[in-house]
């Protein structure tokens, strides 16, 4: 008897294209609006589900799927509606669409900023009141007479949107500390800092990941810092504005138009002061809204699909694959410890052509043949990019996404003597051609080096550039570079007490006595800027950053 096709449920609206691909290969089920108690029914009878952003993936569903479940397919970028370690546990890969819809989204944002300039819903709704004629303030304004449009960050949506904007004879600058240099320059976009972004730019496009680091990026201290009468687009995500600072910039006049398709809840309040606003623009999540984007995102979603339950690895995924669990075991604190090196790695840099070249170094007297490396490589780059984007890295995807980011990862080997019991005695992570925010984790060779080594099955920190250290890498670090001298650690201590943050550690590693030397504290909770702001004033403190592990 010939094998039963997969059975693949389809739980929310799917393009024709998509559906047609997935019924070559499977039985599809397409049952759309159930509700979480007939989803978590019928799952047990399913080898695949696919879903868009309005069907959430919870615990219960792969519990209840009895481990027949597969793989997951979200038709779209995000992945905040399906629980990703419940997924992991089950053994069910998930994997998205995150191409498909990019095109789609660069001509809304396109679209939005040029029916802002020219108030088009504001005269759209004057028309349709009676009236013909637009108010003074709503006076329209070229995009094709030498404003600067900022494009923060260049990926593929914020590149396109940029393309198109030099297409309408606007002047296009751009931040991303992370886009290399001669990528922008290919597309005819000068790289600058922040401050300056903002500061000089009559338009200002979001393409931004949602992260802890963007989260609020756009408040009361970026919006002072712009151009008066500055106009801003954001087809991105809404959590990276604060709304009710936003709203103050629009009553002020710092701001004089918004256009938002994304929005902190969706959907908003009905009673929200920033869509009600009248210098505001508002569309629903519209950005993949085209025939074109849902045929493509489709057809990407079901060959993932596809191709998963074939047992073929997906450039798309967004979680691990099961690991063997003896390698797990063995590898665990490893794999926590490359991830947050790489982690910090990231942090430290500044911004210069990008990061483009990235080296890691294992310390093992194990053999060649004795130590597979690839998850460890995995988490190293996982924890350079996922601070810095909304892409999950995983042993499946790693390779294939630092190559799409232009990150070239090179490993060698330090072989030791010893005994071969542990698996590692330390890894190492050299960034190259990068500026630094912490001056002190340059090397001497001019890269930004970490390393870390696992004791008591914990990660610990051990090199910051040439210094040497020794503290647990959890929680998050304030690292200070100092003249070595007697009091240091009262003066910063007693900053952090006052403001009630919590200390778990502090370690002073230095080159000689009375020389420089790198404190490291780890604290409990963020400090405020303030406090920040006067650890930096004591006299002794050169320099100084704070990290999120």
């Amino acid at each position: 008897m010939m094998d039963a096709k997969p059975t693949v449920l389809v739980a929310e609206k799917l393009g024709d294209a998509g559906l047609e691909l997935l019924k070559t290969f499977s039985n599809v089920d397409c049952s759309y609006n159930l509700s979480p108690e007939e989803l978590c029914t019928k799952i047990s009878l399913c080898d695949a589900l696919i879903v868009r952003s309005g069907t959430k993936v919870t615990r219960e569903v792969f519990e209840r799927s009895s481990g027949r479940l597969k793989v997951v397919g979200r038709a779209g970028v995000g992945i905040d509606n399906v629980d990703l370690s419940a997924a992991t546990e089950h053994g069910c890969l998930v994997v998205n669409a995150p191409t498909a819809n990019t095109i789609a989204a660069a001509e809304h944002g396109i679209a939005l900023l040029t029916s802002m300039a020219r108030s088009i819903a504001q005269a759209d709704a004057s028309v349709k009141s009676g009236l013909w004629q637009v108010a003074e303030k709503q006076i329209c304004r070229s995009v094709a007479s030498g404003e600067n449009t900022c494009c923060d960050r260049v990926g593929k949506v914020g590149s396109e949107v940029a393309r198109r904007a030099k297409g309408l004879g606007m002047n296009v600058i751009a931040h991303d500390p992370y886009a290399p240099a001669d990528r922008a320059h290919a597309i005819g976009v000068e790289l600058v800092r922040f401050e300056e972004a903002i500061s000089s730019a009559d338009f200002i496009s979001l393409h931004m990941p949602l992260t802890p680091a963007t989260s609020k990026m756009f408040n009361d201290e970026t919006f002072s810092k712009m151009k008066k009468g500055v106009r801003i687009v954001n087809v991105a995500r809404g959590g990276v504005i604060d709304e009710k600072a936003l709203v103050r910039a629009l009553d002020s006049g710092i701001v004089a138009q918004a256009a938002l398709d994304v929005f902190t809840e969706e959907p908003p309040p009905t009673d929200s002061k920033l869509v009600q606003h009248e210098n505001v623009i508002a569309t629903p999540h519209l950005g993949a809204s085209t025939t074109e984007a849902q045929d493509g995102v489709a057809i990407e979603i079901a060959e993932a699909v596809v191709g998963a339950l074939k047992g073929e690895l997906a450039a798309t995924a967004v979680n691990a694959p099961m690991v063997p669990a003896e390698v797990l075991l063995e590898l665990a604190p490893f794999v926590v410890l490359a991830e947050k090196l790489g982690r910090l790695a990231v942090q430290l840099v500044a911004g210069g052509s990008g990061v483009q070249s990235v080296k890691v170094s294992y310390a093992s007297a194990r053999g060649p043949g004795d130590l597979d490396t690839r998850l460890l490589r995995a988490m190293i780059t996982k924890g350079i990019i996922e601070p810095i984007s909304n892409v999950f890295v995983n042993l499946v995807n790693a390779d294939f996404t630092a190559k799409q980011r232009g990150i070239r990862i090179t490993e060698e080997r330090i072989v030791l003597d010893g005994s071969p019991d542990n698996p590692l005695e330390f890894i190492q992570v050299q960034i190259a051609n990068v500026e630094s925010k912490f001056a002190s984790a340059i090397s001497e060779s001019g890269e930004i080096k970490v390393q870390g080594r696992v004791k008591d099955r914990k990660p610990h920190l051990t090199m910051i550039g040439s210094f040497g250290v020794d503290v647990s890498m959890e929680g998050s670090l304030i690292l200070c570079r100092q003249v070595d001298q007697p009091g240091m650690i009262g003066k910063v201590g007693s900053i952090l007490g006052e403001e009630n943050v919590n200390v778990s550690f502090m370690t002073v590693g230095r080159i000689a006595p009375r020389k420089q030397a790198v404190m490291t504290i780890g604290v409990d909770e963020e400090p405020s800027k303030e406090a920040l702001k006067r650890i930096g004033e004591i006299t002794a403190i050169e320099e100084f950053v704070f990290l999120k592990l």
